[in-house]
């Protein structure tokens, strides 16, 4: 992830379904989004609130690998620049692992993603509602996801503390709260 940032306006997203080579590449891609110093450049940086890992190549193998997921990539130029996870629950989709090259943010990219992932989920699996989790204490990320029409739903759930794959929590009070989208 050392290559300088690319125009946005200059190169096209390309979206593909991850394969098994881009799992490395994609653990990177997420850790540099959430976590340590490389992830202030942009504003989705968990690391005020968690220290340790997002992700590690377990968990990106299993969303790339399972029948129900795709894990779609998106490329600018040849690169990857980001990513997200789709998983079939039945009637709705499940909307994880978004991450954005940090030196990305903020430039309009994400719109473009949730907005293809969304069209992916409603065309190919016939979903009606997009689901997602996110930590309740992240107010700019939910703002965000509501002006793209998500709705906060108050149903919360714990976050995973003492299972150092999501990280180590540097305070007490994290949870996930369930965001819903209704898809035309």
């Amino acid at each position: 992830m050392d290559t300088a940032p690319l125009p946005p306006a200059a190169v096209e997203p390309i979206f593909r379904d991850a394969t098994d080579a881009d799992i490395p590449a994609l653990v990177a891609l997420i850790e540099s989004a959430y976590r340590g110093d490389a992830s202030r450049t942009g504003w989705t940086t968990e690391a005020d609130i968690l220290d340790g890992q997002r992700t590690d190549p377990e968990g990106v193998a299993a969303v790339v690998k399972s029948p129900d997921s795709r894990m779609l990539v998106v490329e600018q130029g040849g690169e990857l620049v980001a990513c997200c996870q789709l998983e079939h629950r039945g009637e709705q989709a499940y909307f994880g692992m978004f991450a954005v090259r940090p030196e990305l943010q903020g430039v309009g990219l994400g719109k473009v993603i949730i907005a293809e992932a969304e069209r992916t989920v409603r065309e190919g699996w016939g979903t009606r509602e997009m689901h997602m989790t996110v930590i309740s204490a992240r107010e700019d990320l939910i703002a965000w996801y509501e002006r793209r029409g998500y709705r906060r739903t108050g149903q919360m759930s714990p976050f995973p503390y003492g299972d150092e794959r999501f990280g180590i929590p540097r305070r007490d009070d994290l949870q996930f709260e369930l965001l819903v989208k209704e898809l035309a």
